[in-house]
C-alpha cells in the first residue's frame, strides 16, 4: 500500500470515531450537558482486573486489578460504586466509579460466586460456597452486619422484590433455603431439581422459578407457604432466565436447543418455542418494549426477537462469542453493550425506535472478558 493510500484509510478510520463520538453524544445529549456526569462500562478480563469505558469518549480510560479473580460484578443501585466477587480471593470489593480505584475488599469466606442487593442499596448480600455461609454487608460502613448457615455448596443468593426475603441455592444438597433478609434466620428449605444455579422471582414475590445449567427441568417454588409446586421439563439445558417486566411470562434461553422457550408463570405451562439461531446465550429484555437480544456465541452476534409476535429479525454481527449484555441506564435506552469474549472486545450497537440499528464501534478491553457492568453517575 503506498503512503498516498494510507493517508486515506487513516483519514477515514479518524472520520468514522468521529463520527461515532458525535452520534453517541446526541443521544446521550441531557448527559453530557451535565457538569460533571458520566457514563462508565467496566468489564472484567482474565487478568483478574476490570476494564472501565467511557461510553461518551468510547474509549478505555482505566484498568484496575482487583487482587484476585472475578467471580461476578454488579452496579449499586443507588451508590457511585460497582461492586464484585472474588471466588479465589474470598473476598468481596468495592470499585469507587469516581476514582476508579478499589475502595474496599471484604473477606466473606470461601469461594464466593454471587451476590445481590437489598431494595434500598443499603445492604449487599454475598453467599460464600466453600464456607457453606451467607453474609450481609453494609454497603455504607463495608462491615459485615451477620452470617447465617446455609445447606452445602451455595452458589447464589437473590433478594426479593420486596427486599424482606432472600433465597440461597445450594447446589450440592439440590436445595433453596429461605431467609428473612434482615436478620438472616432461615425460614423454609425447599427441595428442587439437582445443581440449582439461579432463580427468578415473580414481581409479587408469590412464586420463584429455579433453573439448573445441568438439567432440561425448571423447579417452580411456593414461597408463601414454601413449597415444590412443579417440576417443568424443558427442550434442552438452559442457560439464562429473563422475566418479563410485568411477570407474566418467563423467557428460557438454551443453547442446546438453539432456541427460547416462554413460560406461562400464572399457570406454570411451557408455552412456546422460538428457534433463534446456533447458540444462544444470553439475553435482555428492552424495558418496556417487546424487544429481546440473545447473544448467539457460536455465530458471533445477537439477535433481536419480538418477544410479543415471536418474531426474530436479522441478526447483528457482535464480535467473537459475544455473551454478557447491558442496556445503557439511561431514562430510554440508546445504546446496547455485548462482551465479546474471544475477541476481547466490548460492542457497541445503537438502539433507535426500540430496535438495534447496528454496530457502532468495537472497543478492546482484555483478554477474555466476561462480566458486565454499566454506571451513570
Amino acid at each position: 500500500m503506498n503512503r498516498s493510500s494510507r493517508f486515506r484509510v487513516l483519514f477515514l478510520s479518524a472520520l468514522l470515531l468521529v463520527a461515532g463520538i458525535i452520534v453517541l453524544a446526541r443521544e446521550h445529549r441531557p448527559s453530557i450537558l451535565r457538569p460533571g456526569l458520566r457514563l462508565y462500562a467496566y468489564v472484567s478480563t482474565a487478568e483478574n482486573s476490570v476494564s472501565v469505558v467511557d461510553l461518551v469518549k468510547l474509549a478505555v480510560v482505566a484498568h484496575v486489578p482487583v487482587g484476585g479473580n472475578i467471580s461476578a460484578m454488579r452496579e449499586h443501585p443507588t451508590r457511585a460504586e460497582v461492586w464484585g466477587v472474588s471466588g479465589a480471593g474470598g473476598f468481596a470489593w468495592v470499585l469507587d466509579a469516581r476514582t476508579s480505584q478499589i475502595a474496599a475488599r471484604i473477606p466473606v469466606g470461601s469461594l464466593p460466586y454471587s451476590l445481590d442487593f437489598s431494595a434500598d442499596g443499603a445492604r449487599a448480600f454475598v453467599a460464600a460456597s466453600g464456607a457453606n455461609s451467607l453474609v450481609a454487608i453494609d454497603c455504607a460502613t463495608r462491615q459485615i452486619l451477620a452470617r447465617a448457615a446455609t445447606g452445602a455448596n451455595p452458589v447464589a443468593v437473590r433478594v426479593s422484590g420486596d427486599g424482606k426475603l432472600l433465597l440461597v441455592l445450594n447446589k450440592k444438597d439440590a436445595t433453596v433455603g429461605m431467609y428473612d433478609a434482615s436478620t438472616l434466620q432461615r425460614t423454609g428449605t425447599v427441595s428442587v431439581i439437582p445443581d440449582p444455579e439461579d432463580a427468578a422471582i415473580l414481581p409479587d414475590d408469590s412464586v420463584a422459578f429455579i433453573m439448573s445449567r445441568t438439567q432440561k427441568r425448571l423447579s417452580v417454588i411456593d414461597l408463601k407457604r414454601g413449597q415444590l409446586l412443579t417440576n417443568l421439563e424443558l427442550a434442552g439445558v438452559p442457560s439464562q432466565m429473563i422475566l418479563k417486566p410485568d411477570g407474566g411470562e418467563l423467557y428460557v434461553l438454551s443453547p442446546e436447543s438453539h432456541g427460547l422457550q416462554a413460560i406461562n408463570t400464572w399457570t406454570h405451562e411451557v408455552g412456546d418455542y422460538v428457534v433463534l439461531g446456533s447458540a444462544p446465550t444470553r439475553g435482555v429484555l428492552l424495558p418496556d418494549t417487546g424487544e429481546l437480544f440473545v447473544s448467539d456465541a457460536a455465530m458471533g452476534s445477537v439477535t433481536p426477537v419480538d418477544i410479543l409476535y415471536r418474531r426474530v429479525s436479522r441478526p447483528i454481527p457482535a464480535g467473537q462469542s459475544p455473551g454478557a449484555l447491558r442496556f445503557d441506564p439511561g431514562d430510554k435506552a440508546r445504546l446496547l453493550l455485548v462482551v465479546s469474549q474471544a475477541s476481547g472486545d466490548l460492542s457497541v450497537l445503537r438502539i433507535t425506535a426500540d430496535r438495534a440499528n447496528g454496530l457502532l464501534t468495537m472497543i478492546p478491553v482484555g483478554d477474555a472478558p466476561r462480566e458486565l457492568a454499566v454506571k451513570l453517575f
